[in-house]
């Protein structure tokens, strides 16, 4: 069982004890330091808080905890119910909140939950911002609200507010979808996708849809990771329905896997590729996605003209990297589609509506549409770790061994990503899991694999 707390939130395992998992009390401790946070930063303001959250099992309970906690803080709370993370994230915006939690734990199993922390614009917090409310919880300084401040619940819904916004939106051309007249299958792991999905396509007009997984009971039918291990039964589907393509979606809605026509992957760093492209096709501008997503989307941008450039992994560094490049579109090659002009944060709904207007313009299957794009290969590896790896002393080894060959550039922002001319590799400790991880990438799958097994022979190297 684990807890992992980290400046992105507190993420962990339900059940066992204090500090070791995700209990009740660590649930009361870290809103409590969150809530005192966003008091001491609006002193003079009564505090509105948002929460969301996915479907996951153990998710009411957890947002009953939530809720009852900023409620004995003072604080008011717009509580949304089951909601994508994307629709969370503008609902601080729509309800003019001072901050927002969002209960998930993303792509983790269902022992896992998490609470994921907004500012007043509904982006995560930075650094700095975590830092701080990590020290709060440990000092555990709370002091509650008497009877006549405590705070009161509204409960909303926003996701009808959320899909009107995306349909508005200049590039998301409806009536171009409906002419297409796609058949379209989606597996939303029984999580709030069943719900959110369903609800855009009768906005837009899609008629023919194949719903897999689309209960939102939480009882996830496969790992709710949207890999091509996990996504069989919806490939197999889209070739026996004969379905145009197929969307996969995590449990809170904001990575966005596809597949073609015959089923196969069109490749989950290749859904901000394309979604770049059509974008940088009617908007010209400068994109940004992480250290570990693909070299493909900086040959798109290359091929507009504009500039790329690459952030530190994790959704604020990314939004970080966007706000100073002005670009005008991002994300991170998990499938995870930033479009600012809608909001800053990574969104499957955005995501799915601009996909199927290029894809409808550009009259093409989905197949050939992948096609288009350059072809590289990412293989994703990682290492368990355990107490006597020093993460910081074996990538500080790392990059010593490879920042003095010719012709090789290493950085260092997040952990040690070292490039070569044809393909690089990225080594870097999670944020969200007790490992390391190791991407690399390259012309092909073969060369890919052979990168990143040579790299895991060094890192076993140094730890004999």
């Amino acid at each position: 069982m684990t807890l992992i707390k980290s400046i992105s939130g507190i993420r962990g395992t339900i059940g066992g004890k204090i500090g070791d998992n995700l209990t009740p009390l660590d649930v009361v401790k870290f809103t409590s330091a969150y809530a005192i946070f966003i008091k001491n930063n609006n002193p003079k303001k009564s505090i509105k808080i948002v929460v969301g959250r996915d479907a996951r099992i153990s998710g009411e309970m957890v947002s009953n905890l939530i809720v009852s906690t900023l409620v004995a803080l003072g604080v008011d709370v717009v509580n949304i119910g089951l909601a994508t993370t994307p629709t969370t994230e503008m609902s601080v915006v729509y309800e003019q909140a001072q901050g927002g939690i969002i209960i998930t734990a993303s792509h983790n199993p269902k022992q896992w939950n998490a609470l994921k922390l907004l500012n007043e614009k509904g982006e995560f917090l930075n650094a700095a911002e975590g830092e701080e409310i990590l020290k709060l919880a440990d000092s555990e300084d709370f002091d509650y609200a008497c009877i006549d401040n405590i705070g009161h619940v509204e409960n909303k819904d926003y996701l009808t507010a959320h899909i009107e916004s995306i349909l508005k939106l200049p590039l998301v051309d409806v009536e171009a979808i409906r002419a297409a007249d796609f058949k379209i299958a989606i597996d939303a792991v029984n999580s709030v996708g069943g719900i959110a999905i369903p609800a855009l396509f009768e906005k837009i007009g899609i008629s023919q849809i194949i719903q897999i997984n689309c209960d939102a009971t939480g009882n996830f039918a496969h790992n709710p990771e949207p890999l091509p291990e996990n996504l069989t039964q919806i490939a197999q589907i889209i070739a026996t329905e004969k379905a145009d393509l197929g969307f996969v979606v995590d449990p809170d809605v904001d990575r966005l896997a596809i597949l073609d026509e015959n089923g196969n992957m069109f490749g989950e760093e290749y859904t901000l590729v394309a979604v770049a492209d059509y974008v940088l096709s009617q908007k010209l501008g400068n994109t940004v996605s992480n250290l570990s997503s693909s070299r493909a989307l900086r040959d798109v941008t290359k091929k507009y003209g504009t500039k790329y450039s690459a952030s530190a992994v994790g959704e604020v560094n990314v939004v970080a990297q966007m706000k100073a490049t002005q670009a005008v579109i991002g994300g991170e090659g998990n499938g995870g589609i930033i479009y600012p002009e809608l909001h800053y944060g990574r969104d499957s709904l955005v995501g799915i509506a601009l996909f199927l207007t290029h894809l409808a313009k550009s009259k093409k299957t989905c197949s050939q549409l992948r096609a288009w794009y350059p072809n590289y290969f990412i293989s994703k590896n990682k290492i368990e770790l355990t107490p006597n790896i020093n993460v910081d002393e074996l990538l500080i080894r790392i990059k010593e061994k490879f920042q003095s060959i010719d012709n090789v550039i290493v950085t260092d922002i997040d952990g040690v990503k070292i490039d070569f001319e044809n393909d690089w590799v990225h080594l870097r400790k999670s944020n969200t899991e007790p490992i390391i991880r190791i991407y690399a990438e390259s012309i092909n799958e073969q060369a890919s694999n052979d990168l990143a097994h040579k790299i895991i022979n060094e890192i076993y190297s140094i730890l004999v």
